[in-house]
C-alpha cells in the first residue's frame, strides 16, 4: 500500500489531535465512515444496474470511503499508464467520492475530444482553481457555452492572434536579449537554465500584458512579486485536497487550501487593479491614442478597449478581464520555461542534435548576427526538435481534465455525468504501437511534416484537441522556438566536470524536470557587442 500520495495531504492538514489519540479516536470514526461508505456504494451499484446501462470501465478494487486514494502514486502520468497496461485503454479510479476515468488510446481520445466533444467540453473545477480564477471565470474553467465562446474569441482573435503577437514583438525581443546578456556575463560558470527561463517567460508575459504601462524599476519590483506569488500558487494547485475528493466537505476547507489561495488571489487582484488604473490613466491622457508608440502597446490596452466596446448582450466584465490576465501570468510561465528546459536537456544529451541545430542557425542567421523571430520559419530542424520535446515531455501530461455534462458511453463503458476524465497524452505519445523507439529523443521523425499539433491527429496532441485546445498554442510556439534558437545560436553548452545529465520527470500540473538543468554557457558569436 503506497502512502506517498498522502504525505502532502497530511503535511497541509491542521490536525487537532496528538499522535497517541489518533489510534483511539480512529477506531470509532472508522466504523462510522465504513458504514456510510458501504451504504453509498450499495446505492451506487443499484443505480448502475438500472435500465441495463453498460458497466463502468474496469479498474482496481476500491476501499470504502477512500476508494483508490490509498494506492495512488504521486507520479500520476506513469501510474495511470501502468493501470492501462492492466485494465485497458479506458479504466476507472475512485478518488474518494469522485470517479476518475482514464483514457489511454488515440481512438478513445478521439471519441471524447472529437466525436462527443460538446458533452466533454466542460470542467470539474478543483476548489483551489476556483479560488485562483475569480470563481472559475477564466477561459480554462468557465463552462462551455456563450460566455466561454466570448472569452475564447477574445483570447484567440484579439490577444493571441499572429497579428497581435507581431505588434508586441519588441517586448519579447527585449526580454530575450536580457536573458542572452545574463548568460554571456555568466560565461564559464554554471547557470540554472530552467530558473532563468522562468524569469524570462514571466517578464515576457508581463511585458506583453502591460509593457507599455509599467516602466523601469517598477517593472523589476512587480516581476519579483509575481515570481513569489506564482510559485506559491502553483504549489497550492498541486496539493491533494480533501475538498476535491469529497465535495460535500468543500465548504469546511479542512486543509485551508482555499483560504491560502484566497490570500494569493487577493495579492494578484491588487496588482491587477494597479496596472488597470495606470493603463486607464495613460489612455485618458493619450487623446485617442496620439503619442502612443509601439512600446506602449500591450494586451491590457486591448482588453480594456474590448471591455468598453463589447456587445451589451455578452459583455466582457472586469472580473473576466482579470481572470484572463491571471491565465496569462500563471499559465504562460511554468509551461514555457519547463518546455524549454526539457528541450535543452534532450539537446545536450544528444551532441549530434546540438551540432545540427547550430549548423542550421549559422546558415539562416549567421554567427555575426542575432536570432530574430522572422528566422523561425526557416528552421525546420529546430521545429522538429521542439515537436519531439513536446512528444516525449508534454507540458500538461494529462491535459486539463474534462467533465461530461451528461452520462454517456465511451468504448462500450458508461462514463457518468460529473466524473473527472483524464486524457493521458503522455502515455499515448510514448505508445510503442504508434512510435518507433518511443523513449528515444529522435527529432528526425518529425522532419516529414507528417505530425503537427493542431489537435486533428490523436497520436500526437500535446496542446490538446477539440473546443478546449490550448488557446495559447501560437504564443507558446513562438516563445519556445525563439528561446531555443537564441540559446543554441549564442552559446555552446556543457555540464560541469563530473556531472551527468538527468532526464527524469516530476509530475505536477505542469510536467517538470526532476533535477534542474544546470549547465555552463560558452559564447560562440563573432562579436561581443552582439550580446549587449
Amino acid at each position: 500500500m503506497s502512502l506517498k500520495f498522502f504525505k502532502p495531504l497530511f503535511d497541509s492538514f491542521p490536525w487537532p489531535w496528538q499522535e497517541q489519540n489518533i489510534e483511539k479516536n480512529g477506531v470509532f470514526f472508522s466504523y462510522v465512515l465504513g458504514i456510510l461508505a458501504l451504504l453509498w456504494f450499495l446505492c451506487f451499484l443499484i443505480n448502475q444496474s438500472k435500465k441495463g446501462q453498460p458497466p463502468l470501465p474496469p479498474g482496481p478494487k476500491a476501499l470504502p470511503l477512500l476508494g483508490n486514494l490509498h494506492s495512488l502514486d504521486p507520479e500520476l502520468h506513469t501510474y495511470f499508464a501502468s493501470l492501462s497496461q492492466t485494465y485497458g485503454p479506458i479504466c476507472r479510479l475512485w478518488l474518494g467520492k469522485k470517479l476518475g476515468i482514464i483514457i489511454t488510446s488515440p481512438a478513445l481520445a478521439c471519441e471524447v475530444l472529437k466525436n462527443q466533444d460538446t458533452i466533454f467540453a466542460n470542467r470539474d473545477v478543483p476548489a483551489a482553481c476556483k479560488e485562483s480564477s475569480y470563481g472559475g471565470k477564466d477561459i480554462v474553467w468557465t463552462p462551455y457555452g456563450p460566455t466561454w465562446r466570448m472569452l475564447r474569441k477574445v483570447c484567440v482573435r484579439e490577444m493571441l492572434s499572429g497579428s497581435t503577437l507581431d505588434s508586441v514583438y519588441a517586448l519579447r525581443k527585449r526580454e530575450l536579449t536580457k536573458l542572452i546578456n545574463y548568460f554571456y556575463n555568466q560565461a564559464g560558470s554554471p547557470v540554472n537554465i530552467g530558473e532563468q527561463m522562468f524569469l524570462t517567460a514571466l517578464n515576457v508575459i508581463t511585458s506583453m500584458l502591460w509593457g507599455g504601462t509599467v516602466k523601469g524599476e517598477e517593472r523589476s519590483r512587480l516581476g519579483a512579486e509575481f515570481r513569489h506569488v506564482v510559485a506559491d500558487m502553483t504549489e497550492l494547485l498541486g496539493t491533494p485536497n480533501i475538498s476535491d475528493f469529497y465535495p460535500g466537505l468543500a465548504r469546511f476547507d479542512l486543509q485551508g487550501v482555499t483560504k491560502k489561495m484566497n490570500v494569493l488571489e487577493k495579492r494578484f487582484d491588487k496588482l491587477f487593479e494597479s496596472m488597470i488604473d495606470q493603463r486607464q490613466k495613460i489612455d485618458r491622457n493619450a487623446e485617442m491614442g496620439t503619442g502612443v508608440g509601439q512600446e506602449s502597446k500591450d494586451f491590457l490596452q486591448v482588453l480594456l478597449k474590448l471591455k468598453d466596446e463589447s456587445d451589451a448582450k455578452m459583455p466582457l466584465t472586469m472580473i473576466e478581464l482579470k481572470a484572463l490576465l491571471m491565465d496569462m501570468v500563471v499559465g504562460g510561465t511554468d509551461t514555457t520555461s519547463n518546455a524549454v528546459e526539457f528541450a535543452m536537456a534532450e539537446i545536450m544529451n544528444k551532441p549530434y542534435v546540438l551540432r545540427k541545430l547550430q549548423q542550421e542557425l549559422e546558415t539562416v542567421v549567421g554567427k555575426d548576427n542575432i536570432v530574430e523571430e522572422s528566422h523561425i520559419q526557416q528552421l525546420p530542424y529546430l521545429y522538429a526538435v521542439m515537436k519531439e520535446a513536446l512528444r516525449i515531455h508534454p507540458t500538461l501530461p494529462l491535459l486539463v481534465p474534462h467533465c461530461p455534462s451528461e452520462t454517456c458511453t465511451v468504448g462500450g463503458y458508461t462514463v457518468p455525468k460529473g466524473s473527472r476524465v483524464f486524457i493521458n497524452v503522455w502515455a499515448i505519445q510514448r505508445d510503442p504501437s504508434i512510435w518507433k523507439n518511443p523513449t528515444e529523443f529522435h527529432p528526425e521523425r518529425f522532419l516529414d511534416n507528417k505530425w503537427d499539433y493542431s489537435g486533428n491527429d490523436f497520436n500526437y496532441f500535446p496542446f490538446g484537441s477539440g473546443r478546449r485546445i490550448c488557446a495559447g498554442m501560437v504564443m507558446a510556439e513562438r516563445m519556445i522556438m525563439y528561446s531555443l534558437a537564441s540559446l543554441i545560436h549564442s552559446f555552446d553548452w556543457k555540464l560541469s566536470e563530473g556531472e551527468t545529465l538527468d532526464l527524469t520527470e516530476k509530475f505536477g500540473i505542469v510536467l517538470k524536470k526532476n533535477i534542474p538543468l544546470v549547465a555552463i554557457p560558452t559564447p560562440r558569436l563573432s562579436n561581443p557587442k552582439l550580446y549587449e
